[in-house]
């Protein structure tokens, strides 16, 4: 039987994939991109959703687009909905069928 992995939040994506290779600290990022520091701090901990804002300033700075920032937050708030709902509208909607 597969092993089910944790949805992977968007700040772990930042972190790992930006920052650390970049050698950037949260601080300056927060500096950089005019976000306070503790919302910086919360994004990377992952317990702070990426906003538009915050996609806007992070693909400005990054040179990447705001919509990457807010597809890593949609996937990964679809993974959770999934994970915590999943089974049960699975069982309780149908699929429309047209007559």
């Amino acid at each position: 039987m597969a092993t089910k992995h944790k949805p992977v939040h968007p700040g772990e994506i930042l972190d790992l994939e930006f920052l650390e290779p970049l050698n950037i600290t949260k601080y300056r990022l927060a500096k950089e991109t005019g976000m306070p520091a503790d919302r910086v701090t919360r994004l990377v901990k992952g317990t702070r959703a990426f906003t538009a804002d915050t996609a806007l300033r992070l693909g400005r700075f990054f040179g990447t687009s705001a919509v990457f920032w807010m597809n890593l937050q949609a996937r990964y708030d679809l993974e959770c909905a999934a994970d915590e709902r999943g089974r049960m509208i699975q069982k309780r909607v149908r699929p429309f069928k047209a007559a």
